[in-house]
């Protein structure tokens, strides 16, 4: 008689699928909205869009990267779904879109429904705290295709915008300012580099207390990619915002542009902040040139705003008032030819 094979026998546990399925189904429905009109489970979630006269959809789709290594290591798997929402909701704030809905992809070697459950407590976090509804994404377990202890995690987010208040590139002026708004570490960029120089150059661990900045490497690494959606919908709101970058992958160097017409280029101040000590960290370690260091690191700035010079005060009034502290970190100007670019003075 043949030998008797099931699916477990070639790695997959479909009994832990439901497990895990069941605690997400949980978190997944303390996020709803009245937008929403399917169940997780569906083959397709549904959303009902309301409240706009002329809608413009804006999406982004993205992932954590090799941040997720620091998760590994230190088995906290809770704050990385936090990350991916937030990292997404900035992408689409940043064109003058609020987050209507949201759908994560966790893959692994082997499943196990405790760490699935802590990786999307942490989306179902993220999406409470920008009323954003968690509606459908896809647990996939593919043994030999990650080491049973790892996963990846990715994005999808839908937001929405009134046509008449999009955000684009033509609405910066030279002479306006940008604000910046501070970061809260490495956010989810630059971390190859970082594991790089601080666990294989200097022989730290992620148990390690540096006194420089106040806490264990672990700890300063996985600190939570912020979300500004709050201070953009309050400059939108009051009418002050004529554009915003996202400081990602690039850095300022490489994000700044983005929101910039041909014929501007964006002077930044290299003395107007204070770079927070974590990357200064990094910098000695590396000895890291001022190219590679302000295009891999956000260096404290997270998030660059363009508002008119008149009203600049104005705009730093209503960032006040939610808490922020934002800092003048350079200026629009105007060039000859060319592409948008940085200049640093």
């Amino acid at each position: 008689m043949p030998h008797t094979v099931r699916y477990r026998d070639a790695g997959v546990n479909i009994d832990e699928a439901d497990r895990a399925l069941t605690s997400i189904k949980k978190l997944a429905r303390q996020t709803f909205t009245p937008g929403v009109v399917s169940d997780i489970g569906s083959f397709g979630a549904a959303y009902r869009l309301t409240g706009f006269r002329r809608p413009v959809l804006v999406s982004s789709a993205d992932g954590v990267g090799t941040k997720l290594k620091i998760a590994f290591l230190t088995g906290r798997h809770d704050t990385v779904g936090e990350d991916l929402v937030n990292h997404c909701v900035n992408d689409i704030a940043v064109q003058g879109a609020a987050p209507l809905f949201f759908l994560d992809y966790f893959a692994c070697g082997k499943l196990a429904a405790e760490v699935a459950a802590a990786v999307v407590s942490g989306i179902a976090r993220g999406c409470r705290q920008n009323q954003c509804a968690l509606i459908g994404g896809e647990t996939a377990e593919m043994p030999g295709m990650y080491a049973e202890s790892e996963y990846d995690l990715a994005g999808f987010i839908v937001g929405a915008a009134e046509r008449s208040e999009l955000l684009a590139a033509g609405d910066v002026r030279a002479g306006d300012v940008l604000l910046a708004l501070p970061s809260t570490g490495l956010h989810t960029n630059g971390y190859s580099l970082a594991r790089k120089l601080l666990f294989d150059l200097a022989g730290y661990g992620p148990k390690t207390l540096l006194p420089e900045i106040g806490v264990t490497i672990g700890d300063a690494l996985l600190a939570v990619h912020r979300s500004y959606l709050r201070p953009i919908r309050a400059l939108l709101a009051a009418g002050l915002l004529h554009g915003a970058a996202h400081i990602t992958g690039g850095g300022i160097t490489e994000n700044t542009p983005r929101m910039l017409r041909r014929g501007l280029a964006a002077e930044i101040d290299t003395g107007s902040w204070r770079i927070p000590p974590l990357f200064e960290v990094l910098r000695r370690i590396g000895n890291i040139p001022d190219d590679d260091y302000r295009r891999t690191f956000n260096l404290g700035a997270g998030m660059i705003l363009a508002v008119g010079a008149r009203a600049a005060a104005r705009a730093e009034a209503v960032l006040g008032k939610l808490g922020e502290s934002p800092f003048r970190i350079g200026r629009a100007i105007a060039q000859r030819r060319g592409r948008p670019r940085v200049e640093y003075r």
